[in-house]
């Protein structure tokens, strides 16, 4: 008998700016901005892309484009993107290098 799987998507499970947040926050410790870019991704159709954009002052498709796998949005993009999931970026001194 084969062993049957359904896909998994994050974004089913950020069901409030608090697990967004926690989400984004998670992935910023682990550094690496394919993967921000990819979270980003994530947390924007959770909350939904068309409004994301909106609120950005993107297109939809730039937002995918910038968000999707490959992407490489510039800063001024994660930061619109961010503000428009009501997300800031902070800093914090870190426990080491």
């Amino acid at each position: 008998m084969a062993l049957k799987t359904t896909p998994y998507d994050s974004a089913e499970y950020l069901d409030s700016p608090e697990a967004m947040a926690a989400y984004i926050d998670a992935v910023f410790e682990d550094g690496d901005p394919a993967l921000l870019t990819h979270a980003l991704g994530v947390v924007a159709r959770a909350r939904g892309m068309t409004q994301v954009a909106r609120e950005a002052g993107l297109s939809r498709e730039s937002l995918y484009r910038a968000l999707g796998a490959g992407g490489n949005p510039e800063f001024a993009t994660v930061v619109r993107v961010l503000k428009s999931l009501g997300l800031r970026l902070t800093a914090v001194p870190s426990n080491g290098p």
